[in-house]
C-alpha cells in the first residue's frame, strides 16, 4: 500500500513538473539599446503582465550597439515563431535610410505585432551653458561654431537623428558623441561633459526640476501634455519643425499570423490595464494600440518620413 502511494506521488510530481515546464514558455523581448535606454524603460513596465496573459516568461534582453542595429538584426534572423520580439522605435526606420548597408530590411524582414504608443522628444542642455530658451541656445551655439558636443543613444538612434535634424534646420554644427543608451547620454549633460541631448520625453521628464539641466523645447507638433510648460521647437523660432517616435513590438518576418494576433490581443489587454497605463503615462508615453495591419501602415508611412528626416539632416553612416 505504501509502495503504491509513493509511486502515485512520484507520478503526480512528474506530471505536475512537466506541465509547469511546458507552461513556462520563454519569450525574449530584445531592447536594441543598453539598460536605461527609453525602450528598455518602456519594456520593463509591462513584460510581467504580458507574460501572465501569454502563459509565458517574458524576459528583457539588452543587445546594444551600432545605433540599435545589432539587436535589430538579431531579431530579424531569429526563428519566426513569436518567441523573439523587439521593442522598436523610430530609430528602426531611420536606420534604413541612415546606413549605407544593413544586414536586414527594416520593413520586409519584420512582422508588425503591436503598437504601444508615441513619444515626442525634448532638447536639453546643461544649465551652466546659460541658455534659458531655445533661442538662447541657438545663439550660444552659433557664437562658437563646432566647439560644442552633444550626446545620443548611439549612431543612428532617434536621439541622434532628432538632434541632427534640429541642428541642420538651425544651421548649427556640433560634434556628435554616441553613447550606449539615452540614460548615458543624459548623464553626460548632467555631468556637464557635453552641451546638448535630444531625448524622448521618457528620458527627461524626471529631470524637469533638476538644477543641472535645462529643458529647452519639445519636438512634437503640439506641446506635450506631460511637459506643457515647455514650448515646441516650432514656437521657438523654427516654424514647421517636428520630430516624434512611435514605439511597438516587432517579430521576424513570416511569424505565423495566429501567433502575431495572439500577442497583439494580449498587448491590447495589457495596455488597457490602468496600472500599466499609469506607468507609461508617467514616462511621457501616449498609449495607443493598433491591429497588426494598422501597425504595418504606420511603419510604411514612417519609412517615407524617415527618408525626409535623414536627407534633411545630412547624416550618413557606414
Amino acid at each position: 500500500m505504501r509502495t503504491k502511494l509513493l509511486r502515485n506521488i512520484a507520478l503526480f510530481s512528474f506530471v505536475f513538473l512537466s506541465a509547469s515546464a511546458m507552461a513556462q514558455k520563454v519569450i525574449k523581448m530584445i531592447v536594441p539599446f543598453g539598460p536605461g535606454a527609453v525602450q528598455d524603460t518602456v519594456a520593463r513596465t509591462f513584460n510581467n503582465e504580458l507574460g501572465v496573459l501569454l502563459d509565458a516568461t517574458v524576459i528583457i534582453e539588452n543587445k546594444a550597439g551600432a545605433g540599435g542595429t545589432i539587436g535589430t538584426n538579431f531579431v530579424a534572423k531569429s526563428v519566426p515563431d513569436g518567441s523573439t520580439l523587439i521593442l522598436a522605435a523610430a530609430s528602426h526606420t531611420l536606420a534604413g535610410h541612415l546606413y549605407e548597408k544593413l544586414p536586414y530590411d527594416p520593413i520586409k524582414d519584420f512582422s508588425p505585432v503591436s503598437l504601444i504608443g508615441y513619444s515626442g522628444y525634448v532638447i536639453g542642455a546643461p544649465s551652466s551653458l546659460g541658455a534659458n530658451s531655445l533661442r538662447d541656445y541657438i545663439r550660444v551655439l552659433k557664437a562658437k561654431p563646432k566647439e560644442y558636443n552633444y550626446a545620443s543613444a548611439g549612431n543612428g538612434s532617434a536621439s541622434h537623428l532628432g538632434m541632427a535634424s534640429f541642428l541642420s534646420r538651425a544651421g548649427i554644427e556640433m560634434q556628435h558623441i554616441p553613447m550606449k543608451s539615452t540614460g548615458d547620454a543624459v548623464n553626460e549633460v548632467l555631468a556637464n561633459r557635453v552641451q546638448g541631448v535630444t531625448s524622448a520625453t521618457i528620458g527627461l521628464v524626471g529631470f524637469r526640476q533638476d538644477a543641472r539641466i535645462k529643458l529647452l523645447a519639445y519636438t512634437g507638433k503640439l506641446r506635450s501634455k506631460f511637459l506643457p510648460e515647455i514650448p515646441t521647437v516650432a514656437e521657438s523660432g523654427l516654424p514647421g519643425f517636428h520630430f516624434d517616435s512611435w514605439m511597438g513590438l516587432l517579430a521576424a518576418a513570416n511569424t505565423p499570423k495566429a501567433e502575431v494576433e495572439k500577442i497583439n490581443r494580449a498587448m491590447i489587454k495589457v495596455l488597457a490595464d490602468p496600472v500599466v497605463q499609469e506607468r507609461l503615462i508617467k514616462l511621457g508615453l501616449e498609449v495607443q494600440t493598433a491591429s497588426p495591419e494598422e501597425f504595418q501602415q504606420i511603419l510604411l508611412n514612417d519609412w517615407q518620413n524617415a527618408a525626409v528626416i535623414v536627407k534633411s539632416s545630412g547624416a550618413k553612416l557606414e
